[in-house]
C-alpha cells in the first residue's frame, strides 16, 4: 500500500481514535506514562503494518489490540518492578450509576477526563493533561494556547501524571455526590479543547474539525451525565452556535473570511436554534455563569440577520458581566473588540492600551494584531505597521499568519 495512503489513514486514526484507545489501554496499565507510550508504539507499529498488510477496516481496534498487546508485555517483564510503583486504582462505579455508564459512557474518554480533572490537581494542570491525555494535542499547542513556554507546560504535564498516580485516583467517573466538585473543571477542559480546534494555534489549518468534534461530542455525553447543570447547557450552547459559523471562516482560496464578510445564510442554522434554546434554558432561574454569557454572546452575533445589525452595546455589557465573573486578560481583550465595534477605533484602542502591560499578554498575538487593527482605522499607519509585523511574529497558524501579511502589505506608505 502506498506509504501516503498509509499515513494518511494514521494521521486520521489519530484524530479520530487517540483518545479511546489511549483510556483503554490506561485500564489495563494503570499508568498514564507506561500507556501513553504503548499507544504511540502501536501507532509506529501500524505503519509497517499496514503498509504491507492495508489498512484494517477498524483502524482504533487494531490500534486498541497492538497497544493493550505492548502494554501487557511490559507488565509482565516489569511486574517486580512495577509493584512498587504508585499506580491508578481503577475500580468501578456505583451500583446506582454502573449501568448508566456503561451503557453512555463504554468508550472510557470521560473516565480518563474526570481522573485528569481530579481536585488534587490545580485547574491549569487538569486542563493540559486532558488535553494532552484525551485529545492527543501536542505539548507546544497546549503551551501556546496558555501562553506559556512549551518547557513549562512539558513539566507542568509530567508533574501532573505523577501527581495521579502518587495519590491513586481512581480511574472512574465520581460517585453522584462528587459530581458537582469536579464538574467546573472537567468544563473548562471541554471549552478549551473547543479553543484549541476552533483556532488551531499552529499549522496549516485554521479549524480543527476533528478536535471541535471531539469537543461537542463530550459535551453531548457531560449533558447527559448532568441534564440539569445550566452551565453543562451553557457550554453545549455555546460549542453549537460558535460551531455553525465553522464553514465560513475560510474563503474558497483558503484564506481566512472575518465574520463581517461571510454568508450568514450559510450558517448551520439547526445548530444555532438547538444552541439558541439552550442558551434561554441556561439563562433561567439564577444569575449566569462565564459559559452562560458567552453562550449569550455568541447567540446576538448568530441571530443578527446581518454584520451592521449586531447588538455591540449589549454584547460590551455582556462583556463586562463576564470580566466580573471571570477576570481574565482574554477576556478583557475581547471586551475591547466589542467596544471597537460599539463606539468605534479610538474607544477600542484606549480599551487595549489598557491591557499591554499585562504579562499574560506578551506573547498573545491578537493584543498586537488588534491594535494594529485599530490604529490603520485612525489612520496611524505608521504606528500600525509594527504591530502587525510582531502579530505575525508571534503567531502559529499559517492562515491567521496570511491574513496579518496581508493587512500589513496592505497598510499605506
Amino acid at each position: 500500500m502506498p506509504e501516503s495512503a498509509v499515513r494518511e489513514a494514521l494521521a486520521d486514526a489519530h484524530r479520530r481514535e487517540w483518545a479511546f484507545v489511549l483510556a483503554a489501554v490506561v485500564r489495563v496499565t494503570r499508568d498514564l506514562d507506561l500507556a501513553e507510550e504503548c499507544v504511540q508504539d502501536a501507532y509506529a507499529k501500524a505503519v509497517v503494518a499496514w503498509s504491507q498488510q492495508g489498512v484494517p477496516s477498524r483502524p482504533g481496534a487494531w490500534l486498541t489490540t497492538a497497544a493493550r498487546n505492548r502494554a501487557f508485555d511490559v507488565i509482565r517483564r516489569e511486574s517486580t518492578a512495577r509493584r512498587s510503583l504508585p499506580l491508578l486504582v481503577v475500580e468501578t462505579v456505583s451500583a446506582a450509576g454502573q449501568d448508566f455508564e456503561e451503557d453512555i459512557f463504554g468508550d472510557d474518554r470521560l473516565r480518563l477526563i474526570f481522573t485528569c480533572c481530579h481536585p488534587t490537581l490545580s485547574a491549569p494542570a487538569r486542563v493540559a493533561l486532558t488535553l494532552r491525555l484525551v485529545c492527543g494535542v501536542t505539548t507546544a499547542e497546549i503551551a501556546r494556547s496558555f501562553l506559556v513556554s512549551e518547557a513549562t507546560m512539558a513539566a507542568r504535564i509530567t508533574r501532573a501524571k505523577k501527581k495521579i498516580a502518587a495519590a491513586h485516583i481512581p480511574y472512574r467517573i465520581p460517585a453522584a455526590d462528587e459530581l458537582p466538585v469536579r464538574t467546573d473543571a472537567v468544563l473548562d477542559v471541554i471549552h478549551q479543547l473547543f479553543t484549541t480546534g476552533h483556532t488551531a494555534p499552529t499549522g496549516a489549518q485554521l479549524v480543527r474539525n476533528d478536535v471541535t468534534s471531539q469537543a461537542l461530542d463530550l459535551a453531548r455525553m457531560l449533558r447527559l451525565l448532568l441534564p440539569g447543570d445550566r452551565e453543562v447547557i451553557a457550554l453545549l450552547a455555546l460549542i453549537l452556535l460558535s460551531g455553525a459559523r465553522a464553514d465560513q471562516r475560510l474563503a474558497a482560496d483558503g484564506s481566512l473570511r472575518l465574520l463581517a464578510d461571510q454568508d450568514r445564510s450559510r450558517w448551520d442554522a439547526s445548530a444555532i436554534a438547538e444552541g439558541a434554546a439552550l442558551v434561554s434554558e441556561a439563562l433561567r432561574d439564577g444569575p449566569p455563569g462565564k459559559y452562560a454569557l458567552l453562550a449569550a454572546i455568541d447567540a446576538l452575533h448568530d441571530e443578527a440577520p446581518a454584520w451592521e445589525d449586531t447588538d455591540w452595546p449589549q454584547i460590551v455589557g455582556l462583556y463586562d458581566h463576564l470580566a466580573r465573573v471571570w477576570p481574565t486578560p482574554v477576556v478583557g481583550l475581547n471586551r475591547a473588540v466589542a467596544i471597537r465595534f460599539a463606539d468605534g477605533p479610538a474607544a477600542g484602542l484606549a480599551a487595549l492600551d489598557r491591557l499591554v502591560d499585562d504579562p499574560r499578554l506578551a506573547v498573545y498575538p491578537y493584543l498586537a494584531a488588534t491594535r494594529a487593527d485599530c490604529l490603520r482605522e485612525l489612520g496611524r499607519y505608521s504606528e500600525a505597521r509594527p504591530l502587525y509585523e510582531e502579530a505575525i511574529l508571534l503567531t502559529g497558524n499559517d492562515v491567521e499568519r496570511a491574513f496579518l501579511a496581508e493587512r500589513l502589505q496592505q497598510l499605506p506608505g
